[in-house]
């Protein structure tokens, strides 16, 4: 089964530097997400979402908060006719070791569980970070990096391919499968 994992922050919404996107008021798509998404409808089985939220961890909002948001941002999704099949997160901070919190594989997994037919080496994740890249490369993933200029170290060995935005890939890929 074909399945595309996607990074949340600096892939699908504007990343707000040294800071977390706390409501749906901050959060804002980057140009293009929603054609994206629409497009990969067609190009994947699944699309899942997998992404660390050391906000909540820091206790900067709550589980319930992070769940509001991401029931607004579904929502506009699925009315942009775009569709994600179910978002995992980890809350754990940073210099917590955690099995779920990226580059871990712990979401893959949980993914994985949630959906036995998933085939890692079929499957694709899409982010902003080298920590994204090594977690896909971590589950045998196809990667691809999406270079909005804030990783300065990218590491050519994790990144199978590179587009300046989501919806320069989603295009890629449509026009292969013309």
């Amino acid at each position: 089964m074909k399945t595309l994992f996607l990074d949340r922050d600096g892939v699908i919404n504007v990343r707000k530097m040294g800071g977390y996107i706390l409501s749906y008021d901050e959060f804002v798509f980057i140009d293009g997400v929603k054609e994206a998404l629409k497009i990969f409808n067609s190009c994947f089985d699944r699309i899942f979402i997998v992404s660390n939220q050391q906000g909540i961890g820091k206790g900067l909002m709550s589980e319930e908060d992070f769940e509001r948001l991401t029931e607004k941002m579904l929502e506009d999704i699925r009315l942009s006719g775009g569709r994600i099949d179910k978002v995992y997160h980890c809350p754990d901070l940073k210099d917590v070791s955690s099995p779920n919190r990226k580059p871990n594989v712990g979401m893959a997994f949980m993914a994985a569980r949630d959906f036995p037919q998933i085939v890692f080496s079929d499957s694709v994740m899409v982010g902003d970070s080298m920590s994204d890249m090594l977690f896909g490369k971590r589950c045998g993933m196809h990667t691809v990096f999406i270079d909005n200029k804030t990783e300065t170290d990218i590491d050519k060995d994790l990144t199978d391919e590179c587009f300046d935005s989501l919806i320069a890939y989603a295009k890629t890929l449509k026009d292969n499968n013309k």
